[in-house]
């Protein structure tokens, strides 16, 4: 089953808390699956730390080298999120996931202010990737190799059920769970069966699918962002 990052789920819920949609005994049960410590505290510590530090909302990154969606810095706080592919930014406070056995503990930092792309731009550019991508699959064969890939991209109408907080908007939960369709078309493609594939195999493999893989980590970091959501 599809399920969204820990920071994405973070965001949206603590979004949803900070702006008085959602109860904080309600939040505090969805996050704790996800959410168990911070540095030693609990997860109540954390919506109060956030609160402390003056966010009236919390969204997403999802840096990756070469590509750091969703962070502004400062360099450590860069550093962290990369490593653990994933970040929260409550507005100069920077909360970044580290699993520990089978929770979570989130790691605060300072964060600075940073561009993202809005909600439009985002579904758009998803939309025509995914149509681009149809055909550099087939020309890869997936459904040779990978026909789970070639199965999930048929069946882009199948999209993962998301629960999302009061408050969020309907377009972007519907904008993250076609992301996070994408994303995982992607990762499956580029399983490597056994090391059956040669080196210049796998490159152009992934060369054909990193924008589909940028373009889903970008809907995703924009459906999980309040500050591009659409007004209204």
């Amino acid at each position: 089953m599809l399920a969204l990052p820990h920071s994405a789920v973070l965001a949206w819920w603590l979004t949803a808390w900070l702006r008085g949609h959602e109860q904080t005994d309600h939040v505090l049960d969805v996050l704790a699956a996800d959410t168990q410590l911070l540095e030693g505290g609990s997860a109540l510590d954390l919506l109060t730390i956030a609160r402390a530090s003056g966010a009236s909302y919390a969204g997403l990154a999802l840096p990756v080298e070469g590509d750091l969606l969703g962070l502004g810095g400062p360099g450590d706080f860069n550093a962290a999120a990369l490593n653990a592919g994933q970040a929260v930014v409550a507005g100069t406070l920077g909360l970044v996931p580290e699993e520990q056995g089978e929770t979570v503990q989130w790691r605060a930092h300072d964060a600075a202010p940073r561009q993202l792309p809005d909600v439009g731009e985002a579904d758009r550019t998803l939309r025509q990737t995914l149509l681009g991508a149809a055909g550099d699959l087939a020309d890869l064969d997936v459904a040779r190799w990978r026909p789970e890939a070639a199965d999930a991209l048929m069946n882009l109408h199948h999209r993962p059920g998301l629960e999302a907080p009061l408050g969020t908007p309907p377009r972007c939960v519907d904008l993250a769970a076609r992301g996070l369709q994408a994303w995982a078309i992607v990762d499956l493609a580029l399983v490597d069966d056994g090391g059956a594939l040669s080196s210049y195999e796998v490159e152009r493999r992934r060369g054909l699918l990193q924008p589909l893989g940028r373009a889903a980590r970008r809907a995703i970091v924009a459906a999980c962002s309040p500050d591009v959501w659409p007004e209204g």
